[in-house]
Parts: structure tokens; sequence; C-alpha cells
């Protein structure tokens, strides 16, 4: 036996050796070698949710009671995610009790798990981000399970800071969450090229060029003596009333030239950047004038974005006027809102000169708002008391 001293080589090259030395009367059958690829990226995707709620300070004297959010979904998964928020007013152990806990709950996911980081703040009245905690790494979230902080802020902090952090009586909580995202891509063939961009939807743009530069127009519209450039196409593909002046024998369409004789031009400018972009306009110290235009001219989307800021702009002085906004342009959303404003701040409400005019020009609606507000105290009344707990 011939030894093979350590570093040789020698085995293995007789190995080949032999192999490639032998006679060999048979061939492997060439075939076509197709090659399949495959490409997943994972990428961290952010989301957010902001929950309101409110009769907080009457919640925070609960002892333990837990309150959940309505469900949201991330928007980010392929599949239909569901989560929601968690608060225990007095903890959830012996160590947390004198603490706010706050935590986020997976509800479900068809392709659970997911991972997830997250963070939670207070929203202040001045709109600020207060208290943030912050969680450091991603968790593997599966449904049902839940994280967060036990003890995310002190009770006696929150109470005495209630002017600041929960003023009107409402707590808004605030959550960021981090999500890892999974995108797969399997070809068949043998290139790795990566994907085309496609440039962005751009159509509102362009459409709200022709307006702006006046091209190509058809049609000229007339407020308090300016006049405006347009086209009959868009105006009436966007708006029934435009649709129905242009259709029919009438002036409008015999000229092609529409006088506009209620609209100031600022209100009828932010109606035709909707017209053509389909963008919300600048509503500043003019929602309930847009609101009266979206309102003539047929343009729905428009009248409920109006609704929407004039919802957020409700406070004591201004309540009873936009009751009589919201029910002369059937604006049904808004009315409900106000009447339950009307009703969680009665007393103030009817000090105002606005509830007074209300009731001198528009006593129906006053029949309306003693309804709301008898119908809650009334549901009120009939609410159970609550049980105290025996010592």
């Amino acid at each position: 036996m011939v030894g093979i001293k350590q570093g040789q080589a020698g085995y293995s090259e007789n190995c080949c050796t032999g192999i490639q030395n032998m006679p060999c009367s048979w061939q492997l059958a060439k075939k076509d070698f197709v090659l399949r690829l495959g490409y997943t990226d994972f990428s961290v995707q952010k989301f957010s949710y902001s929950w309101t709620i409110s009769n907080f300070g009457f919640l925070l004297q609960e002892i333990g009671d837990a309150i959940k959010s309505p469900t949201f979904s991330s928007g980010l998964l392929s599949d239909n995610d569901k989560w929601c928020l968690k608060i225990l007013t007095n903890g959830i152990d012996e160590e947390s009790k004198d603490y706010l806990s706050v935590h986020l709950m997976m509800l479900s996911c068809p392709k659970s798990p997911a991972w997830a980081r997250f963070r939670f703040w207070i929203i202040s009245v001045d709109g600020e981000k207060i208290n943030g905690k912050i969680c450091p790494r991603f968790f593997k979230c599966t449904p049902k399970q839940h994280w967060g902080f036990k003890k995310f802020i002190h009770r006696d902090l929150l109470l005495g800071l209630e002017s600041w952090l929960f003023p009107d009586n409402e707590l808004t909580v605030f959550c960021e969450v981090d999500l890892v995202v999974q995108d797969s891509l399997i070809n068949s063939g043998k290139s790795t090229v990566a994907g085309i961009q496609v440039p962005r939807y751009t159509l509102e743009d362009e459409l709200g060029q022709l307006w702006e530069n006046s091209l190509f127009t058809d049609c000229c519209l007339v407020v308090a003596g300016q006049e405006f450039q347009a086209h009959k196409a868009i105006l009436a593909a966007r708006s029934p009333v435009f649709r129905a002046m242009f259709e029919h024998d009438m002036e409008e369409k015999r000229k092609n030239r529409v006088e506009i004789k209620d609209l100031e031009p600022q209100v009828f400018k932010a109606m035709m950047d909707f017209i053509y972009t389909g963008k919300a306009p600048d509503l500043h110290n003019m929602a309930d004038a847009v609101l009266a235009a979206a309102d003539k001219y047929g343009l729905e989307r428009l009248k409920v974005i109006c609704e929407d800021a004039l919802c957020r702009d409700l406070c004591v002085e201004n309540a009873a006027h936009t009751l009589i906004l919201a029910d002369l342009h059937s604006a049904g959303q808004l009315k409900t809102k106000t009447l339950d404003f009307l009703t969680a701040h009665a007393s103030d409400v009817s000090e105002t000169s606005s509830w007074k005019t209300m009731m001198v020009l528009h006593p129906q609606l006053l029949a309306e708002a003693y309804s709301s507000l008898a119908s809650t105290h009334s549901s009120l009344l009939e609410r159970p008391p609550k049980r105290l707990k025996q010592s």
C-alpha cells in the first residue's frame, strides 16, 4: 500500500483520472435547461391610526374596564388584516393599577404571523404628540395577541393635565405601526431585470392645466362681471346641472355662455378647481359658501368634503348657524353631527345669537334640537345604574 502524505491530492486525482480514462459506451442525453427565478422583497412600511374616545373622564373612573377601538386595517398586506387598540384605565395588574395601559391587538391575518413595531402618543389640544412610547424592536404578531405598554401614563398625571390632554372630555390616542411587508415575484424565463417604473397618474393635473390656461375652450362662464373660459364636455360630465343646460334647448346651449349670478369669484374658482381635478379645494373661511355651490350644481363629493370641514369647525358660537346651513342644503351627515353637538352643549349654545335667530326664522329646527335633546336624556334615564362593587 502506498501512503498518501498530508497535503497531497493523490487520492482525488487518481479517482478523477480513473473516471476520465474509462472506456465509455454511453452518453447522457442533452436536454434544454430551464432556469426559473424568484425574487422576494421585504420592506418596512408604515401605517397609523388615530382613536378619539368621548366621555373619557367618566371611563377613567371605571376600575379595570377595557376599552377597544373600532377595527381597522393596515391596507399594506395582500390579505385583509384586522387590528384594534385596547386601553385599560387601571392597568393590567397590581404593578400597573395606577396607570393607563395601551395595547395594539391583531384580530385576524389570513397569512399570519406578521412582524410589527409600534409607537403610541396622546394628541394634545394643540395637535402635538405627547407622552410618546416607542417599542424598540419588531414583534411576531399572531391573532388575538396584544402588545403595548402597561404603564403608558400615570392616571394622576393624566387628570392633572385634563384641559390639555383631553379637552371637551375627549382623549385622542395616536398609534404608528411599522409593518414588514413581503412581496414575491416568480418568473418563468431567464431574465432578472427589475420591473419598469410606471409614471404616477397625472390626469387631474393635465385637466387642471386645461382650466388654468384656458386651452381649447368652447364656452364662457360669467361671474360678477368676470369671464372664465371652460369646456362644455367636462362641465357636463361632472355636474348634472351643467349637463342639463347644454343638453336642452336653453339660452346657455345656444350662446355657449352661462351667467352665474349667485357665487363669489373665489367660491366659483374653488368649485371649478374641484370640477377639473377632483381635488379638495382650500375651504378656509368659505366652506359654507362652497357647500351651497356644491349643492346647487350637484357635486356630491364636494358637498361631503364641505360637510366634513364644517363638522371639524363646530363650536358653541357657530353650531346653530351650521344646523341651519345643513338643513337648507340637505347635508344629512352634517345635520346629524350638529344635532349631537347641540345636545352635548345645549346650555351654552342656547345663549348665542345664532340660536336666537334660529328660534325666530327656523322654529322647525328648534323642535328637532329639543327632540334630539329629549331622546338623549331619555336613553340616559332608562339605562340601569351600575352596581357598586362591595369591598
